[in-house]
């Protein structure tokens, strides 16, 4: 591992701990959403059909979301352009801003992930370490992804107008509201280029369908391959010029 990618996450986990109303909407943002969209569905058995590909897009929304905009306050802040300054290597700032902010997307995808369970009471089949193992790996390729996206915006809105053009076609075409075969063929192809569309396969195959890791090995080795390639493209994408 890169000798400073450590230090760095470090400093990013203090500065954001250090925000106390940063963390309290880092905690409360998933369980008023979770809670309206619980509240919506009249029917429990449609909500357990819905859930894992709810905990598969929400995990990806929130961990790009806190990724993207913590990483372009940290170049606003010129805290990124003195990085690049140092002797630091891209990959190690691409690694430490990684583990930096996958702390914080962890907690939120455990917060969306137990409170959807015991809240309201959704079942599922599979073992629990391998579902929250799955969604550690959603979470990373979407922090890198995060990472990677707001390396070309110049601003925090920037940084949000990203959602609609890389989080909603996923929402649209991963499978969540409708399955990608009921899609006419040329959307079909564009589903298959989406990592959304694995991460809700394999999710409600574990839940719903009580699959292994082994058995989802398809999704879960897509997903690992998006991790690795937002990686590489998130070290490459910095400048040192950057901020």
């Amino acid at each position: 591992m890169p000798k400073y990618a450590l230090p760095i996450a470090g400093r990013i986990i203090l500065q954001i701990g250090r925000d106390r109303r940063t963390l309290a909407l880092i905690i409360a943002a998933p369980v008023v959403v979770m809670t309206l969209i619980g509240l919506s569905f009249p029917d429990q058995s449609q909500l357990n059909y819905i859930a894992p590909a709810l905990l598969a897009a929400i995990a990806f929304f929130f961990s790009f979301l806190i990724t993207g905009v913590s990483f372009m306050r940290e170049r606003s802040q010129g805290s990124l352009e003195r990085l690049m300054a140092s002797p630091v290597s891209r990959l190690d700032i691409v690694l430490g801003y990684l583990f930096g902010l996958f702390v914080f997307a962890l907690l939120q995808t455990l917060i969306i992930f137990f409170f959807t369970i015991y809240a309201f009471g959704v079942t599922y089949r599979g073992d629990l370490w391998q579902i929250l193992i799955f969604q550690l790996v959603i979470i990373v390729g979407s922090v890198n992804l995060g990472i990677f996206t707001s390396t070309f915006a110049r601003n925090e809105f920037q940084v949000i107008q990203f959602i609609p053009v890389i989080i909603l076609p996923q929402v649209f075409l991963g499978g969540i509201l409708w399955p990608v075969e009921q899609m006419p063929r040329y959307l079909q192809y564009l589903s298959d280029v989406l990592p959304l569309t694995y991460a809700v396969k394999g999710l409600r195959d574990i839940m719903l369908n009580g699959k292994g890791l082994v058995d989802v090995g398809m999704d879960f080795s897509v997903l690992v391959g998006f991790t690795i390639l937002t990686t590489i493209l998130a070290s490459l994408s910095l400048r040192r010029n950057a901020g």
